[in-house]
């Protein structure tokens, strides 16, 4: 078997906070392959951007990754100091945003931006960092890109300041890109724009994307496989297919259960009863358990680890043969 582009295992992210040590995110694993479109899905809170955050080295003080790996093309890169992980940022991993202005300097223009990150990570000259940011502007998508070169941030609309954000992101061929809620702050139609660009991006540069959202539509019309993520734990991870119609774990049956399909008129939808249960009070076995409508004695007490069933991994004690419930 080939090795994957990125590992993630068993991945530990603490707060140390006055009540004592808060843990985010706790023992999450998977990979992501090259090409591939990893799409990571949970409700607010579940740890998704902390997970994305924690790939790219950019979480904030005072949180830390505290157990596990994270392994970039066979490299361990969470132990990295601060300067050795900010030349393999941008170089090797490229970081979308959900909010374009966070990302771009609103001093500068964006052909500044495009040929300072350009120059930093390669031996180009300032006329061919400008030449391959006009490059990089056209494709994606931006019109006239020989005089946008020169303009600000704020010259550029919402769907526009993405585009850019993209082309920033993948300035000198990054073999990963984390994108953060890329399409969130953008209306439908741009969305899909977006969603066509990053599908043509992966295709055409072969550049593998953690796609970080809770729109599972967006997951759907992209993703190859699919993480879904709850209480700072994975639940499920699968083919995108097979998790949106043959859902394994009640709570992705739930979300599945949850979205309007095109043509099913009359039927209620599914609702998942309660809500996530702050970090500070997850219970004990699986997280999932005070809202589960198959819970049975052992979810209460043994937390499941994750369990092949027909190529999906499911951290259910439903599918554990030994597990005697009835």
């Amino acid at each position: 078997m080939s090795k994957h582009l990125l590992e993630v295992k068993n991945l530990r992210i603490e707060f140390p906070t006055r009540r004592g040590l808060l843990t985010a995110i706790d023992d999450v694993s998977f990979h992501i392959d090259e090409g591939e479109v990893l799409g990571v899905v949970g409700e607010s809170g579940a740890g998704k951007s902390l997970t994305g955050a924690a790939i790219i080295g950019l979480l904030e003080p005072p949180g830390r990754v505290a157990g596990g790996e994270i392994i970039m093309n066979g490299r361990r890169i969470d132990n990295l100091g601060y300067e050795e992980m900010r030349k393999i940022r941008g170089r090797e991993i490229g970081a979308i945003f959900q909010d374009p202005l966070t990302s771009l300097n609103p001093l500068y223009t964006v052909g500044r931006q495009l040929t300072e990150t350009i120059m930093t990570h390669t031996d180009m000259t300032p006329t061919k960092a400008r030449e391959r940011a006009i490059e990089l502007l056209t494709e994606v998508g931006i019109p006239a890109p020989e005089k946008r070169v020169d303009q600000y941030p704020h010259q550029f609309s919402g769907g526009m300041r993405q585009r850019v954000v993209i082309a920033l992101a993948l300035c000198v061929n990054p073999k990963l890109v984390v994108a953060d809620e890329p399409t969130t702050a953008l209306d439908v139609s741009i969305q899909a724009q977006i969603i066509a660009l990053l599908k043509k991006l992966c295709r055409d540069h072969g550049t593998a994307v953690m796609l970080v959202t809770h729109d599972m539509g967006v997951i759907a019309e992209t993703a190859d496989r699919v993480a879904v993520m709850y209480a700072g734990r994975i639940a499920e991870v699968g083919p995108v297919r097979q998790v949106v119609k043959q859902a394994k774990h009640p709570y992705t049956e739930g979300l599945m259960g949850s979205i309007p399909m095109i043509g099913h008129t009359g039927e209620k939808l599914q609702q998942i009863e309660g809500s996530m249960p702050r970090l500070t009070n997850i219970p004990t076995g699986c997280a999932f358990n005070p809202r589960c409508p198959k819970a049975f004695d052992r979810c209460f007490k043994e937390r499941p680890n994750t369990i092949d069933v027909d190529g999906t991994e499911v951290a259910c004690w439903l599918y554990d043969k030994e597990a005697a419930h009835v």
